[in-house]
């Protein structure tokens, strides 16, 4: 798929947080009817409305502000000054996974029950077996049978092998034994599923640190990455399990799902804000390709509704 075909699909799939953030700018020249202040107040409640928070959204509207009473106020571009705060405020997260030489390179995936944590482990593994890395998966999650099951479906899909033990057993353990099946078979890339939990259940949260312990012995510096992924529908709520999770876990990186389904988008910039992250990927869809990985620039750009630069 051509870059400019995946650009599409992520403003498709940020189309309902747009309508959010631009609902109130009609025009994308300043309308000299109205005042600074009107057009300040139109952009601020857009990005309330997109779940950007408090915080984010008076730190963009100070540098709109600035921008726009410095500019002439009879050519400036609203919405590219818009796109331009957004912009510099994702820019420090824009840092895509990288996997060097390590092997296997390790990738531990956490997150709340139904933030899409096992479907993004197989459309990630996916693209990777697509970039000529071998993959091994962990079943990991072994509070749930379904979800043993469905990494099992990836893996068959895609002609990777799974690790996985009966329902209940220590998590723990199956991540440590994929780890070292997948040194000895000399595999790219491990990538290892965990329980969904609540970022305030302290004893579950314990549990993942035990597992990144157990990677350790292994490899000193497993896992070389750990993984939040965040349900970008949580709003707000999503801010604050990446605040409890790297608190606990220390987050590498990031993978904020079902843009495509919410108008509450903005949370992206909040947690850019807050937390300065990496965000490696997003997702805008169901296919494969909706798994994509994060580029500032294209966020900003579609979330205001642009077009790239050739």
């Amino acid at each position: 798929m051509t870059q400019n075909n995946l650009f599409n699909r992520l403003k498709q799939g940020l189309s309902k947080t747009r309508g959010m953030v631009t609902s109130e700018l009609h025009e994308t020249e300043l309308d000299t009817s109205k005042s600074v202040e009107e057009f300040i107040t139109e952009v601020e409640d857009g990005l309330l409305m997109a779940d950007v928070g408090i915080d984010t959204t008076q730190k963009i509207i100070a540098q709109l502000n600035t921008q726009i009473k410095a500019s002439d106020k009879q050519t400036v571009n609203i919405l590219s000054l818009l796109k331009e705060c957004i912009f510099n405020i994702l820019e420090p997260c824009n840092q895509p996974m990288l996997l060097g030489r390590i092997k296997p390179f390790t990738i531990l995936v956490i997150g709340v029950n139904g933030a899409g944590k096992t479907t993004t482990i197989g459309k990630l593994a996916r693209r990777l077996k697509k970039n000529r890395k071998s993959v091994m998966l962990a079943a990991g999650d072994t509070f749930r049978a379904a979800a043993v099951e469905q990494l099992i479906t990836w893996g068959e899909r895609n002609d990777i092998p799974v690790v996985s033990q009966a329902t209940g057993a220590d998590s723990a353990s199956v991540i440590f034994d994929s780890l070292e099946s997948a040194q000895a078979r000399g595999i790219d890339v491990l990538i290892a599923d965990t329980a969904g939990r609540l970022h305030t259940q302290d004893d579950l949260m314990t549990e993942l640190q035990k597992v990144k312990r157990v990677m350790s012995k292994l490899d000193a510096d497993a896992p070389h990455e750990t993984l939040l992924v965040l349900d970008a529908s949580m709003g707000q709520n999503a801010l604050r399990q990446a605040e409890e999770f790297h608190q606990a876990m220390e987050v590498t990186g990031l993978c904020i799902t079902k843009l495509d389904g919410t108008a509450k988008g903005g949370v992206v910039l909040a947690i850019a804000d807050r937390l300065g992250l990496p965000i490696r990927y997003i997702g805008v869809g169901e296919k494969i390709e909706d798994l994509q990985v994060f580029d500032a620039n294209e966020f900003a750009t579609a979330l205001i509704g642009g077009e790239l630069d050739s």
